[in-house]
Formats: structure tokens, sequence, C-alpha cells
């Protein structure tokens, strides 16, 4: 309130609800009808513990970041502070002028970094600006890195000055075009493996959106079961026990010459240290590759060495994905990750009348498959595959899926336990058949033919997964029911 008794536009974090108190108010159940007995009893622990002395300490808020009457408030920006945005635009309107003459005194401020100023006329006592990286497909890595470090420094900020609470935007906005659900993972991963050594700090996600909601729990579980429950759908590349990015590549480790003794007391560990002798990576450069090939192909090579063949002409398949501007294909949204079955497997959706075979460049395609698909085969997934209304144009070459099947067979394979093709014609059963049959091995019996959705619904909660309209649209004309009655039948399902 202020002196004359009208209410302040300021929030006051006291009042707002914590993290683990929305699962009592909500009433949300923990998604344990999502994971099957056998994912949810893992024998290894959960790197993300339930927590309830952070959990209280977590507020999803929606609303506007300036109004938080916290310690401090991030303010996302360009290097040169002045980025015209809804987040700095807000902060600068209620802050006054005078924000602007201090942000001249910086002088900028790097892609990764963080600066502190005033709040001024904020409720906030400071503002933390950082800047975002600008997100490319080829420079993936790159841009992952920058965001993390912008997290980093932001909560080192913190802690330096003894902040009570910080309060956080969407570090990298629309405009500088990162993947939200990419960005919400490093968010949260990152916030959280600080929220250990610096539980002084109030960790405020701003912005009320579905991912947010949805990625929450994977991080800070309210209760045991949720955690249990959780588990399989964490992301396997959670960085270190820093939350930092690990990348493979960046690895490099040059160790001290073996046998050199700088005293006695180093002549017990001579012999271990000689051992090491030939393990580096160097020393396990691989032979004549054109040997190799040429074995290969008179069938001389043994299984170990084709599958490290294998693996090497998969990484650079992998290498020229992440390389390449893949944007005109993503945007056909004919592949795409939705929600989990109910056995808690990730769900990733086929769309083939999106796919206009004959317009497309083929490996691109290849390459955009491999990228998008790279990640979510580490643990076990199921395919869903919309044949509805594909067209002569929409049918991909046999020799293009067999020249698919023998890049990513070794990898994809492994963890697909289901693939559901969903209003199969004649035409593609025989095809599909003949495919499995004489052209790739152990796929036969993991396709299931669905005619319409109401099987695919009994795999798959309706609220799990997303289904392009014109899909809805024939199964409802098909099926002799109304679009309503399908829409209905979700609801219910849900």
């Amino acid at each position: 309130m202020d002196p004359l008794g009208a209410r302040s536009q300021f929030v006051d974090i006291q009042t707002l609800p914590t993290w683990q108190q929305q699962l009592d108010e909500d009433g949300e159940e923990t998604p344990l009808e999502q994971s099957d007995s056998l994912l949810s009893q893992q024998a290894f622990p959960s790197p993300f513990p339930f927590r309830p002395d952070i959990n209280r300490k977590i507020i999803l808020f929606a609303g506007d970041v300036a109004l938080l009457n916290c310690t401090s408030i991030v303010n996302t920006s360009n290097e040169s502070l002045n980025d015209k945005n809804p987040v700095s635009d807000s902060i600068h309107q209620l802050a006054g002028p005078e924000l602007r003459d201090e942000l001249l005194k910086l002088k900028g401020c790097r892609t990764g970094e963080a600066k502190l100023t005033k709040g001024f006329n904020l409720a906030a006592r400071f503002i933390i600006h950082t800047v975002g990286p600008k997100y490319k497909a080829k420079y993936r890595t790159a841009a992952e890195s920058s965001l993390y470090s912008c997290y980093r420094n932001i909560m080192q900020l913190a802690a330096e000055q003894s902040m009570a609470s910080v309060g956080f935007c969407v570090v990298s906005t629309t405009k500088r075009g990162y993947p939200l659900e990419d960005a919400t993972h490093i968010a949260f991963s990152k916030t959280n493996y600080v929220s250990f050594w610096a539980l002084i700090c109030i960790l405020i996600c701003v912005s009320l959106q579905p991912v947010y909601k949805k990625l929450l729990p994977l991080y800070y579980p309210r209760s045991e079961e949720e955690e249990k429950a959780c588990l399989p759908l964490i992301p396997a590349d959670i960085g270190n026990s820093e939350g930092e990015p690990v990348v493979p590549e960046r690895q490099i480790r040059i160790a001290e010459k073996p046998g050199t003794l700088e005293d006695d007391s180093e002549e017990e560990s001579l012999e271990s240290d000689l051992g090491q002798v030939g393990n580096h990576a160097f020393a396990r450069m691989e032979g004549d590759v054109d040997k190799q090939r040429k074995q290969i192909l008179q069938g001389q090579m043994s299984e170990a060495a084709m599958q490290k063949q294998h693996q090497r002409n998969y990484n650079r398949w992998l290498c020229r994905a992440r390389a390449e501007d893949l944007s005109d294909i993503a945007a056909l949204k004919a592949l795409y990750q939705t929600g989990v079955d109910m056995c808690g497997r990730t769900v990733m959706i086929l769309v083939g009348r999106n796919i206009p075979v004959t317009l497309i460049d083929l490996e691109k395609a290849l390459l955009y498959f491999i990228h998008v698909m790279d990640h979510i085969t580490v643990k076990e997934y199921v395919m869903v595959y919309f044949h509805t209304l594909t067209g002569e144009h929409n049918h991909l070459d046999s020799d293009f899926l067999k020249n698919l099947y023998d890049i990513v067979e070794a990898k994809f394979k492994k963890n697909l336990k289901a693939f559901y093709f969903v209003h199969p014609t004649f035409r593609s059963k025989v095809s599909t058949w003949f495919f499995t049959t004489f052209s790739v091995s152990g796929m036969k019996d993991k396709v299931r033919y669905l005619d319409n959705l109401q099987q695919l619904f009994t795999c798959i909660k309706p609220e799990q997964i997303d289904i392009p309209p014109f899909v809805l649209e024939y199964d409802a004309r098909v099926s002799n029911k109304s679009f309503l009655d399908i829409l209905m039948i979700s609801i219910l399902y849900i």
C-alpha cells in the first residue's frame, strides 16, 4: 500500500505459493502412471532428489518480473544493454531514467556475462543484466555453453551479494531464437546444482508457460514418488556436478611423462603410470581405413571392428547434422517430440503428409532426422507414424530408408520399443512387411498397425500427444463420428 492507501502494483514474494505448496493447492497427481514399475524402480539414484527445503525456496510465478518485490531481478538484453524486448521495456519503464544512465557507465556486457546495477524505482534492490546467446543449429554447442554461463554468472553475483531472492525471466528471448524447451532444461539444471551451495537464494521462474510446469518436476520433484516417476524423463546430457555442459570433443587431458620420478615416494606408482602408456587417444589411432573397408566388403571384418566402423560413420553424419542449417526441414513439422506413453517413454511423432519427398533435399532430411533423434535414443522411446492422407509424393523410397537404417541401426534400434503405424493402407502394410522382413532386422515385431486414434489412446494418453488437426478430422470421418465427438473423447481421457 502506498501512503494514500492505493494498492501497490508490486508483488510481494512472501504472498506467493511455493513450488511445494502448489502440489497441495492444485491437487496435482504425481506422474506415477507415466512410468512402469521397471522404470520407476531404478537402481541408480536420481541426480535431482526430493528436497523439501529447496522446493520451499522455488516460486513459479506467472507475471511481470519487474513487479517482483525481491532482492534482485534478472534482465535479459543485448551486448549494448539497450535491447528492446518486453522484459527490458517493463524494467526500464518502472525503474526510471536513472537506470539508462547507469547502464551507459557499464560499457556493455558480453554474451554469457552478467552485470549488476541498482533497482532504482523498482521494488527489487538490484537488477542483474545478462546477455543470452543467439541460437543457430550449426553452433548449438556454443549457444548451450553461453546460456549456461549466463545462469552461472547470475548465481555467482547473487552469492557474492548475499541475496535472499532472485527473480528470473526467460534469459534467451524469442528474438534470439533459442528453443524454449532446450533453454528451460539448462535453466533448471543449472539453478538446481547451484542451489545446493547457495541455499540463501530463492529461485523464481517467471513466465508460467506449459513447458516450465512440465519440466520443473524433473529437477525439483515435490515427493519421492514424483522423483521416481520423473527419473526416466531426465535428459542424459545434464552436465557435470555443477550443471556445466560436457562436450566429449573438448575432454582432452595431457598427462605427465610416465615414469618420471620427482622423489622416492612416487616409485611405487611407476608401474601404474607405465600401465597408462598406449591408452590415450593418439596411441589408439585406427589402422588403414581403406583396408578395413575392403575387409568389410569381403566379409573378413570382425563384429567388434564392424561396430566401431558403424560408430565412426554415424559420428561423421552427426557432425554434419550439427553443422548444417536444417531450418527448412524443421519448418515442415514432419518430425517432432511430444509427451510420454503409458510407460513414461518419450513419444516421437512422424507425419507422413508433411514430407514432400519430391521437393526436398533427402540428404538434409536424413541429417535432420539424425540431429533430432540423437539425444532421444539414449533412453527408451516410441514412434508414432501418421500415414493419414499421404500421397505418392510423400512416400519415401526404400533405398533411402535402407540407407537411413544402415547409418542409425546400432544406435536407434536398441531403445525403440514400439513403432505405431496409424491409419495404414493395404499397400503401406505390404510395403512395410517386405521392408521389415527382407531389408532390416529386428523391426518387424515392433510395428503396431492402428486403424484409428481410439486404439492409439490405449497406449498414449491424448494429453500426451500433439495430433495434427487433419488427422483428427480424418479419423472422425472414417469412424462416423463428428470432430466434436473426437475432442470429447480426448477430454474424457484427460
